[in-house]
């Protein structure tokens, strides 16, 4: 692990998808309103983080990458504030498309006493501009083109990958040999044939095979047989919450599961986990990492940010020092 971490600073990862800001809003809880059967929170502090792509890029930054982000934002204060986010974060945020008419996607989530009372979005889903699209596909080519060792495609649903700035998205990187990771939602599932790996979690790779769910480890893997068979990427990655990761990969002709036990020491926020997975995959995997060390590191970096509050990130020294831990607790 040692070895791999030391080859993440300098490799430059495009991450392309929707971004948006997450605001918190945190206080404590002393009574119920009168008004209505609502908590009353009395605010003591609020803060600002990236959230969505923005977050992918602040995790790879944080490891030491050089994050190339593609996304859309709004003239608008919000998209001011994220540019400023992402800067202080060293992520290079110059093909990111600023429109007029785009509404900067915003997460307001509440939280007194370490529980998330409400969260309230501002948005207008599924409304990008085709010019919008277009620019933000002209970005990602440049960025290829001046060379990036893997992309990520960060698909929250909101408008910015749909099926024709997917398929676009693939050919690009297939035309330059850059292996695409994809963190995906249900309704774009079956559009990310042969990419390098996906990592849905265990909901979403059932609905995106429009399979009822099941519970336990041999469903998973017969899911996971399918999937492979279905979009002939070169692995998949399955994330199981509390029961950790199955990832597959081919030997041969024949779909091999590995399952990785959680590394969590305890979970206390999941905000963003799947944004820490991608990122961390991806980086190890473009560091000259198998597919095996590869989700072993996803899996540490999950196990890290889920005990922290909020959308966060892991560095490599948390990441070498989780790895640590975890070889003295079983050796």
């Amino acid at each position: 692990m040692a070895r791999i971490v030391s080859g993440f600073p300098g490799r430059r990862i495009a991450v392309f998808g929707d971004m948006m800001l997450d605001r918190y809003v945190k206080g404590s809880v002393r009574r119920i309103s009168p008004e209505a059967p609502v908590p009353v929170v009395r605010v003591h502090s609020e803060s600002a983080v990236c959230g969505g792509s923005a977050n992918v890029a602040v995790n790879l930054s944080a490891l030491g990458a050089l994050p190339v982000l593609v996304s859309a934002a709004g003239t608008d204060t919000a998209g001011d504030e994220l540019a400023g986010l992402l800067a202080s974060s060293g992520v290079d945020s110059s093909c990111v498309v600023r429109a007029p008419e785009f509404l900067t996607i915003e997460k307001t989530r509440v939280i007194a006493e370490h529980q998330q009372v409400v969260r309230f979005d501002r948005e207008t889903p599924g409304r990008v501009a085709p010019a919008v699209k277009k620019a933000a596909l002209s970005s990602l080519q440049a960025a290829l083109k001046e060379g990036c060792e893997a992309l990520i495609l960060s698909d929250y649903c909101k408008g910015l990958l749909e099926p024709d700035t997917i398929r676009a998205a693939v050919k690009l990187a297939a035309a330059r040999r850059v292996p695409v990771f994809v963190d995906p939602k249900v309704e774009h599932f079956q559009l990310y044939r042969g990419v390098a790996c996906i990592t849905p979690n265990t909901m979403e790779a059932f609905g995106g095979m429009r399979i009822p769910q099941r519970d336990g480890q041999g469903p998973a893997e017969e899911l996971g047989r399918k999937i492979m068979a279905r979009l002939a990427c070169r692995s998949l990655l399955i994330t199981q919450g509390e029961h950790g990761m199955t990832l597959f990969t081919r030997r041969g002709a024949a779909v091999v599961p590995v399952h990785i036990p959680t590394r969590a020491r305890e979970i206390f926020d999941v905000t963003g986990a799947g944004d820490t997975v991608i990122s961390t995959l991806a980086l190890t995997w473009a560091a000259g990492a198998s597919p095996e060390e590869a989700a072993l590191a996803a899996n540490f970096a999950a196990g890290i940010v889920v005990a922290k509050l909020g959308t966060a990130s892991v560095t490599r020294e948390e990441l070498l020092e989780s790895a640590r831990s975890w070889i003295k607790k079983t050796a």
